[in-house]
């Protein structure tokens, strides 16, 4: 092991064990030696004393690598091996033009200082863009915490968050930072993140640990990456950012990112291209050394090769690209968090959504409530309205429905004359919740509404008729034939269930959900959106399935999904889907485009069985249960009015919850990939083609068919002119369908279009040395020929390389690259004609080889569309 690398590990080990050992001695402190320790009030802090805690422990956010500085990104814009060999240039050249010279002559080496300046200043102002921008972006999409300052709670920036701060938490929360909780109302916390368990545990102010529990066992502290399932608390911030153990935790995986196929493929391509620099620069040094007898001359012209065949601007190009496709998404109201989830938003070819909000209207209607026989009863709308007005969780559009409706009949008096003593929070396997009321008068009852079949299954009574009957199975037929007739009809409907015979001596546990009277059923309907049909033909369109993944009943499912264009002809639930193996589920994804009654665990099966048929998986979703299949997702996608676990995990956010907002979104990511494969293929043809061209000049020719100065210059005019790459279009066939990274598509393009930008510049060649008269004696002339053809010839042939169409004519690019192309093209013009090419230690060119110039670039175009032609009939595919 590196021995730098082993001493890093070993100091994020030390920090991990110290916050360890902090953590564990906390939670043996009672409060107010905690607040001692931090300086801290049961009060909470001052704005002023947060601001100084701030200065002293930083924001509240994990940094993990190295940091994009300013200085860092000024540096990685000058110091690179492109300004590096520019540099040893203009060294020599100052030497043996100015130092060693009779005549000193300084505009050669002006001009080497220029192109390094211009070089460093494009690379810095694209990388300032590029960084203002997804730092704009992700400004626009931040989690609040509920924090007790200057005595009063109010909502602030998680990263505003400092020791000593009294937080609120609540369901769908997530813990801000390593926390002690000082109260707590059946609070269940998911710590998957740091343990792998999937099940939340309780924690509680009043804990008794164990000197010997596990750090995450320890019942009274919280951890950052962990969230709130279900009851509330109030806390008390032990520790931020870097300093938290999810903080040492991070800082010792940071760099173990698996890359995606977009990022492999990247790397495969240039690591292609280094090897066979590696092999074919020691060539051209040794042809050069040997054929030319200047062994310095040859070192310093095999560098110059070496940098010009490095396609030194991929990064910029692929970051500007990402950058303005990220700025271009938020136009139609998709942020995303990092730029590296375009391509792969570009590549999804399944989304996987939620029914909810997403394909309905998300407002969630009470349609009846009603008695197991389907007669109207207002008893029922009371018993669910006081479970969902004392349940402690997370509010979801059903209990506010049921609210909303029973305030609107006058229910509200009703709270008066109960006390909430306990409650069982919900959670996605039992499918229902528990509160248990005391009355005025001492009476306990626990009341629990859920799911039908779950509610049914802790059944033992029925109240039929105004009588409490046994749930013998011709009553639960009944009740449940209330149940299918609604459900069928597209009413959302959950079970209702009570029992009077309520345990007071101790905490309430699921166990007590156990021969429960069931009394009647709520239904609820949530309409379809009218734009959900539209949308998911249009994301068919572009080869994106979409499969609906929802816990509602099959019933409700099937009849939204039917409105809204989703196949139903195959249809699995939950429970069903628990009993396949991976072989059968893998088998059933492949025709089935609805799961209904899915638990958490089972959407995210779902989901890998997808990815192990190869597809590229999007997922939508903005709830607790929606977290495990988000992170599974190779792509997640939330709402800004998420929970505050999903919009974590997510990797784009919707500021609208609209399939036709996330259709746009596809549209712009593919956007985003097309015009980045177009710069790849591009550099690697190019830098293939003039790899050989190169070698077969350094043969042929007795002098050196350019120098340094004119190489880099060439390289740099070359960069110049992709600048509108970024801001180019994309023809509509290229978006039609997801786009996978091909490393052996780009391997065929460099072996065909490579190939023949060598065989014209091999005939570019041949014109000047037979037709100009450019010979030995005329290098500097020979020189100035292959530079303005080779330029122009590479500028130029972005437009046929940038569609599979013919170009001008069929398929025109964006202005920006017009601007780019013909700006630069103009420029070498100037230069190659004019008495610039001095500077250039080049012989401005006579007139009569601009004939031959523009015969070879129109012979050059022409071959490079009837090859595109027979590439495209052979391969299926240009970009």
């Amino acid at each position: 092991m590196n021995i730098f690398k082993r001493k890093k590990i070993n100091q994020t080990q030390r920090q991990k064990d110290a916050s360890s050992t902090q953590l564990r001695l906390y939670s043996f402190m009672t409060a107010d030696e905690i607040y001692a320790a931090l300086e801290a009030t049961p009060t909470g802090l001052s704005t002023e004393q947060a601001e100084e805690l701030q200065g002293k422990f930083g924001e509240n956010v994990i940094t993990s690598g190295v940091k994009n500085t300013l200085a860092r990104r000024l540096r990685a814009a000058v110091v690179n091996p492109f300004n590096i060999v520019l540099l040893i240039i203009a060294l020599i050249t100052f030497l043996t033009d100015v130092i060693f010279s009779s005549s000193p002559d300084y505009l050669t080496v002006i001009i080497i200082i220029a192109l390094i300046l211009v070089s460093g200043t494009v690379a810095f102002v694209q990388s300032q863009r590029s960084n203002a921008a997804a730092e704009k972006l992700s400004n626009m999409i931040t989690n609040k915490a509920n924090v007790l300052r200057d005595g009063v709670f109010s909502e602030i920036d998680i990263n505003g968050i400092v020791p000593g701060d009294i937080v609120r938490l609540s369901a769908g929360d997530m813990i801000p930072a390593d926390v002690r909780f000082l109260a707590t109302k059946d609070t269940f916390i998911a710590q998957a993140a740091l343990t792998g368990e999937s099940n939340p545990v309780e924690k509680f102010a009043k804990a008794r640990n164990n000197a010997d529990d596990a750090l995450t066992d320890l019942q009274n502290i919280g951890f950052m990456g962990s969230n709130v399932v279900s009851g509330s608390a109030t806390v008390l911030v032990l520790a931020t950012g870097n300093d938290t153990y999810f903080g040492s935790m991070a800082k010792s995986l940071s760099g173990d990112r698996a890359k995606n196929s977009f990022e492999r493929g990247v790397n495969a391509i240039g690591s292609l291209l280094i090897k066979l620099m590696l092999v074919m620069v020691p060539i051209v040094f040794l042809i050069n050394g040997f054929t030319k007898n200047n062994w310095l001359q040859a070192l310093v012209f095999a560098i110059t090769i070496a940098v010009g065949l490095t396609p030194e601007m991929l990064p910029v190009i692929m970051t500007s690209t990402l950058a303005k496709g990220a700025v271009s998404m938020s136009k139609h109201g998709v942020i995303v968090k990092t730029l590296g989830a375009i391509q792969t938003f570009g590549e999804m070819d399944i989304l996987c959504t939620d029914k909810t909000g997403t394909l309905t209207e998300d407002k969630i209607i009470l349609e009846k409530y009603m008695n197991v026989l389907g007669d109207d009863d207002t008893r029922i709308l009371r018993h669910a309205y006081l479970n969902s007005y004392f349940q402690t969780g997370l509010k979801n559009l059903i209990d506010l429905a049921i609210i909303n409706r029973a305030n609107e009949n006058g229910f509200g008096e009703l709270l008066e004359q109960y006390v909430c003593i306990d409650e069982i929070p919900f959670d996605f396997s039992r499918r229902r919740m528990s509160v248990s009321l005391q009355s005025k008068n001492g009476k306990r009852q626990l009341i629990t509404k859920g799911a039908v079949e779950e509610i049914i299954a802790v059944s033992s009574f029925v109240e039929m008729n105004g009588q409490i009957l046994p749930l013998t199975e011709e009553n639960r037929l009944k009740a449940l034939q209330t149940y299918e007739r609604h459900n069928t009809d597209g009413l959302r409907m959950i079970a209702v269930a009570q029992k009077n015979n309520v345990p007071d001596a101790r905490m309430l546990g699921a166990d007590d959900e156990s021969d429960m009277v069931l009394i009647g059923f709520v239904g609820f309907l949530d309409p379809p959106k009218e734009s959900a049909k539209t949308a998911i033909a249009a994301l068919k369109e572009h080869g994106v399935r979409t499969v609906v993944l929802t816990g509602d009943s099959a019933g409700v499912a099937i009849k939204v999904c039917k409105k809204v264009g989703v196949d139903v002809s195959s249809c699995l639930t939950g429970k069903e889907v628990e009993n396949m193996t991976d072989a059968e589920l893998s088998a059933a994804v492949k025709v089935c485009s609805l799961f209904s009654k899915l638990s958490p665990s089972q959407k995210e099966r779902v989901v890998k069985a997808l990815q192990a048929e190869g597809h590229t998986v999007g997922y939508m979703g903005d709830g607790i249960n929606d977290a495990p299949p988000l992170y599974q997702a190779d792509v997640g996608i939330s709402v800004d009015s998420a929970v505050d676990i999903a919009k974590e995990t997510a990797d784009i956010i919707l500021l609208k919850k609209d399939l036709m907002v996330l259709e746009q979104g596809v549209i712009e990511g593919r956007k985003t990939f097309g015009n980045i494969v177009k710069y790849i293929k591009m550099a690697a043809s190019g830098n293939f083609g003039n790899m050989i061209s190169v070698i077969a000049a350094s043969i042929f020719l007795p002098f050196l068919p350019m120098l340094p100065v004119q190489i880099l210059a060439q390289n740099l005019l070359c960069d110049f002119s992709q600048m509108g790459i970024p801001f180019d279009t994309v023809d509509r066939e290229y978006i039609k369908k997801p786009r996978k990274w091909e490393t052996k598509s780009i391997k065929s393009f460099m072996g065909v279009m490579g190939p023949l930008s060598s065989l014209f510049d091999i005939l570019c060649f041949a014109v000047m040395w037979f037709a100009i008269g450019a010979k030995a004696e005329s290098a500097s002339l020979f020189q100035g020929g292959w530079f303005i053809f080779g330029t122009v010839s590479q500028i130029l042939v972005i437009h046929m390389i940038r569609t599979a169409k013919v170009p001008f004519l069929q398929s025109r690019s964006s202005a920006a690259l017009y601007i780019s192309t013909l700006t630069v093209t103009a420029a070498v013009f100037v230069i190659g004609f004019t008495h610039i090419a001095v500077g250039f230690d080049m012989t401005a060119l006579p007139i009569i080889f601009l004939p031959w110039l523009i015969a070879l670039l129109f012979l050059y175009f022409v071959s490079a569309q009837l090859i595109k032609r027979l590439y495209v009939k052979r391969f299926k595919e240009w970009l």
